[in-house]
């Protein structure tokens, strides 16, 4: 029996099967095409179009157990699956993944932030913003692209940070425009933007105990944002195998539990 795990984010349709030994692969897919390719509707529900994707033949379909997540306070109503919020979903891929019972989450996705307490396996707590972009991998990507860089040249500076303040996304590309006309180098305007998401992320963050920080989402795999996070928390964060499918990936789990 195959468990099907979805996770349709804001930027990527990203999946994961399981069995009872564990992962066995991993897909995404960009949003808009993926929907275009793939979706339709039918009787007010979404329906997915599963052996065009090439991940399951009708045969491994018609067995397989399914649960989907959507993303922020986005609801999906996914035809065959069982839907869960999207926190239950990256508190459980964490679980998964780390084998922590005990421990904070931050999930940066690319369009929302969301921070979680779990304790003994339970989630008791979570914050989440999904009203500004500028806590989540959007913000980096429009960075990179004001400083005409890639996100892995983005991703690779920390250090002597030039100051940013502004809390908006959009006034922060005003912001660092005016930076760049100082004339600071590139690496210090690198640090400058991770910093500010440093800034953004904390709030959420202080509400809980730091005794063990996981970090999931796509920025998870930013070098200079895991070592800001380091200095400024005092601790590593424990980054999973795969953070960026770490919502698909607890949807799987959740689907294995599955009576």
């Amino acid at each position: 029996m195959i468990a099907l795990g979805i996770d349709l984010g804001s930027r990527q349709a990203k999946f994961a099967a399981m069995d009872s030994d564990g992962i066995l692969w991993l897909r995404a897919f960009d949003t808009i095409p993926f929907y275009k390719r793939f979706g339709g509707m039918r009787n007010g529900r979404l329906t997915l179009d599963f052996p065009a994707m090439g991940l399951l033949n009708e045969s491994e379909r018609a067995e397989a157990r399914l649960v989907a997540t959507g993303y922020g306070r986005n609801t999906i109503d996914l035809e065959g699956a069982r839907v869960v919020p999207e926190i239950q979903a990256h508190a459980e891929g964490a679980r998964f993944q780390t084998g922590l019972e005990t421990f904070t989450l931050l999930d940066l996705g690319g369009q929302d932030a969301k921070a979680a307490r779990i304790e003994n396996g339970i989630l008791v707590d979570f914050v989440m913003n999904d009203k500004c972009a500028a806590s989540s991998g959007r913000y980096l990507e429009n960075m990179a692209k004001v400083l005409d860089i890639s996100l892995e040249e983005l991703s690779s500076h920390h250090r002597d940070p030039v100051p940013l303040d502004a809390t908006c996304g959009i006034f922060g590309e005003s912001e660092l425009i005016g930076r760049i006309l100082e004339g600071h180098p590139l690496e210090r305007l690198c640090a400058g933007v991770n910093a500010t998401l440093i800034k953004r992320v904390m709030p959420m963050l202080r509400r809980y105990p730091k005794d063990v920080l996981v970090l999931t989402g796509g920025v998870a795999k930013s070098a200079a944002f895991r070592a800001l996070l380091a200095e400024t928390l005092g601790a590593q964060p424990v980054v999973p195998e795969h953070p960026q499918h770490n919502g698909a990936i607890g949807c799987a789990s959740l689907a294995r539990k599955t009576r």
